[in-house]
């Protein structure tokens, strides 16, 4: 089996590429540094993949903003790009197209963390689910919450997630906002690494949700982080400051019934192999 991994030097890419490695050829696309070179801002018709492909599975991805320069480009990448590929796998003859969106393409306009991210990447969605089954292509939608992995390319999309690991290894007071401990929902990079390995070898096709099985407070991440690193700190809400808002996402196990996988990886556990691996690296 042959991949192409478009995105190839992204967080999730990089962590991926190891895990499907185990079992195909990976092939990876980007810009820059990559197998293959691809510039989703480019024509259709300058986006080609060899004709051996069995699956493409795209996780490049624009992060927005709120002027209006970087929300046409956030569209353009997230958007046009995404059915640029849908396009170029057609043609290519691959066999699944499987597209790494985020939990955050189910958000409502009125949700705290809507923004271009989210309006794209649900324009996306639909765009390539309307293009694949007009021209029967199989197409799997992965839409992961806050991701975190080994790499240090994760603090990038979650800062404050690290800023609590960083200030428990320091044995630095922890300060949150507010009176409201936020709920979050994280799932290990390695758990979606497997999710997407099972996709992708059981033919599942469809959209689905991953999460982790339970939400998690910021206290309880740094209880973890104090616990793992054998530090000693607290935690200290300032109340007149305003409160951070929790994120909560509707759980589905459709997909986790279907390739019998549930994620294994709870949030002391993530915390302890980032550890380990740091440690491992220097």
């Amino acid at each position: 089996m042959k991949i192409v991994l478009v995105g190839g030097t992204s967080s999730i890419a990089v962590a991926l590429k190891q895990k499907l490695s185990e079992f195909c050829e990976v092939i990876t696309a980007g810009r820059t540094n990559c197998d293959l070179k691809i510039d989703l801002s480019e024509s259709v018709e300058n986006i080609v993949f060899p004709n051996d492909i069995d699956v493409v599975i795209h996780t490049a991805a624009h992060f927005g903003g709120k002027s209006a320069s970087e929300i046409i480009e956030a569209e353009n990448i997230n958007v046009l790009g995404t059915l640029k590929l849908c396009e170029a796998a057609l043609k290519a003859n691959v066999k699944h197209f499987v597209y790494i969106s985020s939990i955050f393409a189910n958000l409502k306009p009125d949700a705290e963390n809507y923004s271009v991210y989210s309006l794209s990447k649900k324009h996306a969605e639909e765009l390539a689910t309307y293009y694949c089954t007009l021209h029967n292509l199989p197409l799997t939608i992965l839409q992961p919450s806050h991701l975190y992995g080994l790499e240090d390319s994760f603090r990038k999309h979650q800062p404050f997630f690290y800023s609590i690991l960083d200030k428990a290894k320091n044995h630095e007071e922890i300060t949150l906002y507010g009176t409201n401990d936020p709920i979050r929902n994280y799932l290990f990079m390695e758990d979606l690494s497997t999710i997407i390995s099972k996709v992708i070898q059981q033919k599942v096709t469809g959209i689905y949700p991953c999460t982790y099985r339970s939400d998690v407070t910021y206290t309880e991440i740094a209880k973890a982080a104090f616990n793992v690193l054998g530090t000693n700190g607290t935690v200290n809400f300032l109340q007149d400051k305003p409160n951070i808002p929790s994120f909560k996402y509707n759980k589905d196990d459709s997909l986790y019934q279907k390739i019998d996988f549930y994620p294994q990886i709870n949030i002391e556990e993530g915390i302890r192999k980032i550890i380990k691996n740091t440690i491992k690296s220097r």
